[in-house]
């Protein structure tokens, strides 16, 4: 009987780090499917970018709406929230970036922070 050829055993973490851009889901997906039992450079490395890519983009997204929402309540101001629009445009160009890098198998960082993500995150 011939050994059953597994992909996820072949992976040199290409699949865990382009299914950890998407969303928070996808990166637990990609920890606990891929990940765990998978260990790589390349994917511990896209894992920890990606991480801290979600953490820093939910903390600036929703503590910038609570701020702008109380700015708006009280003086009335829409203006504002085309920063909003702004901030988020740049974390969709970086998540680009980075999945670009995670397709082509790269451990390049992601601009302002991927370099934060190795020493944030080591034991991924």
């Amino acid at each position: 009987m011939e050994p059953i050829n597994n992909p996820v055993n072949q992976d040199n973490g290409k699949t865990a780090g382009i299914i950890s851009y998407f969303t928070i889901v996808g990166w637990l997906i990609a920890y606990f499917g891929f990940h765990q039992n998978n260990k790589t450079s390349l994917g511990s490395y896209q894992l920890r970018q990606t991480l801290l890519l979600h953490i820093v983009f939910m903390v600036v997204r929703y503590g910038l709406a609570f701020v702008l929402g109380a700015v708006w309540l009280s003086a009335g101001v829409f203006s504002l929230y085309y920063l909003l629009w702004i901030v988020q445009l740049v974390f969709f160009i970086l998540w680009i970036i980075g999945l670009i890098g995670a397709i082509n198998g790269e451990q390049k960082p992601i601009p302002f922070f991927g370099a934060w993500a190795q020493t944030m995150f080591p034991n991924i």
